[in-house]
Formats: structure tokens, sequence, C-alpha cells
């Protein structure tokens, strides 16, 4: 399913204008087609993994950790950590590796980050290949943080997300109420109980984000390195509404028309619903949407990453195809 696990051919610290310093490592071919990967979250960072998500005969790899987490640095800072910033980032990294065009991808929040990206510039995108779409409006965080969404599948864990920061599970909060009281719980200086609200955060995340939730994906999602970038970031974007205006990618999807797209998602996938990838391949005339059958969310899931792996080779037949085209 996955490309051996392969070592960075380079890695790269690259400072931005205002105070951050970008973790960037390539791998695969240097001279292979460029790809670059946008890890998810808000907070996440790049993994191995990712390197064996592309042919490296094929593909000149590029991943990164976003602001404020990874290697990134400085770590957990929100200071000039929002959408427009990491979209400056990537134009960043595609002027310092000499890109004239690339392959654009990412999975989950990464999907977001991308389509925002390629809306941005979109004479520097060939083609994008996303994985679990998520579009960043009001109602996709009800469907996550909601007791109306994803909560009707997985009461259970809800309850445990939900009395972390309200005993009473007063099921009339709606989702700007959760991620705030959260976010005062993770800004707090109350060390203990910082940690224990972004453990807490991301596990509920994580509980359903897989078919079949383990004891080991357990203890992986609570690390707490993960887990502190990962939960603070997403509360300081998900409380600015991503930064982005209400239903800004389907609002600006003719900026992007012309560029093909190959998007994955599970068809039981509860963090970001399906419906999410069905409106924006409805509204996409160039996109292809494959749903995976008795998958959800996580890259982590086999049949996902299989999916992903087989629809990056398609896609570098394709791109391949098209510059010897140019060439000739």
């Amino acid at each position: 399913m996955l490309y051996p696990d392969i070592k960075q051919n380079h890695t790269h610290w690259l400072p931005t204008e205002d105070g951050h310093t970008l973790y960037v490592e390539e791998s695969g071919n240097p001279k292979g087609y460029p790809v670059i990967y946008c890890h998810g979250g808000p907070g996440g960072a790049s993994t191995p993994m990712f390197r064996r998500l592309f042919d490296p005969e094929v593909y000149r790899i590029i991943i990164f950790d976003q602001r404020g987490c990874g290697y990134s640095e400085p770590f957990l800072s929100l200071h000039n950590n929002q959408t427009d910033k990491l979209i400056d980032d990537i134009e960043l990294i595609r002027t310092r590796l000499h890109l004239k065009k690339f392959l654009l991808s990412g999975g989950s929040w990464g999907t977001t980050l991308a389509l925002l990206y390629a809306q941005s510039y979109p004479q520097h995108v060939s083609a994008l290949l996303l994985r679990g779409v998520f579009l960043g409006r009001q109602k996709d965080l009800a469907w996550l943080y909601e007791p109306n969404g994803a909560a009707r599948l997985f009461p259970d864990y809800y309850r445990q997300f939900c009395q972390h920061i309200n005993p009473e599970l007063n099921t009339k909060l709606g989702h700007q109420q959760i991620i705030e009281q959260y976010y005062e719980l993770l800004t707090s200086n109350n060390e203990i109980r910082k940690l224990a609200a972004a453990r807490a955060w991301c596990l509920w995340e994580s509980q359903i984000a897989y078919l079949h939730f383990t004891n080991e994906l357990e203890a992986r999602s609570c690390e707490a390195h993960h887990a502190l970038a990962m939960a603070l970031m997403e509360c300081h974007y998900f409380r600015n509404h991503c930064f982005i205006e209400e239903n800004q990618i389907l609002n600006n999807i003719e900026r992007i028309q012309h560029i093909p797209a190959t998007i994955i998602h599970g068809r039981y996938d509860a963090v970001c619903d399906l419906n999410q990838a069905w409106e924006l391949s409805e509204v996409w005339q160039n996109s292809r949407l494959l749903i995976v059958p008795n998958a959800g969310h996580s890259l982590g899931e086999p049949l996902i990453a299989d999916a992903f792996c087989q629809a990056a080779r398609s896609m570098a037949r394709y791109l391949l195809e098209q510059e010897d085209k140019t060439l000739k």
C-alpha cells in the first residue's frame, strides 16, 4: 500500500518575514515532478509516512510543518499565525525551491489550505490531490463539535469530551462556546489543566477518525507534544472561523475550475462528513471524487492510504504526459 520508508535528501529552515521559521524537507527524486503535501490540523505535523505516499522514483516530495507546530519555530506560537500567512508560507517554499508548477496535496485541514492556496495562486498549481476534505464552514465545525453531528454516532466519546469542560453536559452549548471554553483552558497558566484539555480535545477527534480505534492509537493521540499543538492550533483557528469568509472555498471555485483534481474520502468519515467532499466535487467540473468504502477519516486507515497511493500514481502518469505535450 505504501512505498518503502526513505530518508530526507535535504532539510531546510526557511525564515519568514514575521518571526517564524519553517521546517521543510525534500525526499524522493531530486529531478522528479514536485509535489508539496500539506498536513492536517491545524496543528498537526509532517511525518515520515507522508514520504511513503508518493513514488520516490517519480516525485520530488516536499513536506513541511506549518507555523507553531512540528519542528517549525517558535513552537505553539499564535503570533502571526493565520490562514493567509500559511498561504504565504507555501508560496515562500515554492519560490525558495524554484518551483514553477507543482502538484499540491493534503489531508483534512491540509485540503483546506491546499484549496485556498490554489485559489490564490492558480498559475502555479498543475493539479490537486486531496484526502478527507474540510471546507472550514460553520456547519462543518458544528458537525464536529455539537450534539447533532458526529456526537450522534459516538455519544459515549462525546460525553467524555464535553464533561471535561462542562460536567452537566449542557447540550445547549454551540460549537463556538465549546471551542471558546477549550481555548481558555489551553491558553491558561495552569500547565496540568492545559495538558489535560489538550489530550481530551485530541482524543475526541482521534476516536472518531478511525473505524476501529485502539489503545495504541489513543496513546499516540494523547502524546503531549502532539496534543498541545493540535488542540491549541485547532482552537485558535476554529474560534476565528479559520480566518476565512464563510463558504469561501465554494464561492471561489471558478478560480480553479481548470485545474484537475482527485478527491479521496472515506464513506464513514466522522471528522469531515462525506457531504463536504460531495459538495466540492459537484461544483468542481474538473475534479474526480473517489469514495472509499469501509473507511473513515484517517490516513492511517489502510484503505485510505492505498487509495491515496493509487491516485498519486495515476496523477504522476497524467502530469508527465502533460509535461511531454508541453515540451513537444
